[in-house]
């Protein structure tokens, strides 16, 4: 944002100062990043329309309608609580039943594999065939301070888009390495990897079991099975009370965040995480 701003001869100054919450009008900041922001509002009724789960629908004009300013920062009005419970309650199910389904886990999880293989790979010397924007991620080390610091870099992931990357998935589909093309093509063919999950973290002996039948199925060994059956945890908070709270004000003047009202159902249920632990392996 700092670097258009330049080419944009500070026409962004006001707009990074509300992101970053240094302007002096707070109630600004939230309404773009908060619990209750018009990010969020925007994208639970439309990821709902495109995926059809209409658990996700809000009524994101009554809850507009019900927003107020007191005291500079951005409040509901008493009248909004029940709307504001539907928002927090759509949210984690659309985390559940879209955001962290089964198949969207296991199609992440899987992208993030071919990546790390070609990485290894090209950190290794190998050629892989690449854009010249991902080729210079994958055959650079690039840290999170020459991310912040290199102008390069910031140049090269502007480049970077999912043409780059499927495209060259579908050329290492073809590749020597086993692992990248096998990888690659599951992707591509979208046969994915079967996803299990569990209330409990997986024991090492189950995780054993599955690289032994991987192992002998396909002849994969050591360190390759890593790439093939792995185990990891998704974690969910539907309202978090320490961060930027959803304040309700009553008409007498006071308000109270959201969880500590006479409301039992954001105060008992939806404030608590959920951890959620899940084994991915291919369909053997």
């Amino acid at each position: 944002m700092e670097a258009l701003n330049k080419e944009l001869d500070g026409a962004l100054t006001l707009t990074i100062e509300i992101f970053n919450g240094i302007y002096h009008k707070k109630f600004l900041h939230q309404l773009v990043s908060s619990q209750l922001d018009v990010d969020r509002m925007d994208y639970l009724n439309r990821d709902s329309f495109f995926t059809g789960v209409s658990e996700g629908v809000i009524g994101y004009d009554r809850i507009i309608k019900m927003l107020t300013v007191h005291h500079d920062e951005l409040m509901v009005e008493e009248k909004g609580i029940y709307s504001i419970e539907k928002f927090i309650v759509s949210r984690r199910l659309m985390y559940w039943q879209v955001y962290l389904h089964k198949t969207v886990l296991s199609a992440e999880n899987m992208l993030v594999k071919v990546l790390s293989r070609a990485k290894q790979l090209a950190l290794s010397g190998q050629e892989l065939f690449c854009s010249p924007a991902l080729r210079y991620f994958l055959y650079n080390k690039v840290s999170k301070s020459k991310f912040e610091q290199d102008p390069e870099c910031l140049a090269m992931f502007v480049l970077l888009d999912d043409y780059d990357v499927m495209g060259a998935i579908k050329a290492w589909a073809g590749h020597p390495d086993r692992v990248l093309s096998t990888l690659s093509k599951m992707l591509i063919n979208r046969d994915l990897f079967r996803v299990v999950l569990s209330n409990e973290a997986f024991d090492p002996e189950t995780i054993g079991v599955l690289k032994s039948k991987v192992a002998a199925a396909w002849g994969f060994t050591g360190a390759e099975l890593d790439y093939f059956v792995f185990a990891d945890d998704a974690t969910l908070r539907a309202y978090n009370m320490t961060d930027e709270k959803i304040n309700i004000l009553f008409k007498d003047g006071t308000f109270k965040d959201i969880s500590s009202i006479d409301n039992a159902l954001i105060s008992h249920t939806l404030a608590i995480p959920i951890k959620k632990f899940y084994i991915c392996h291919p369909k053997i």
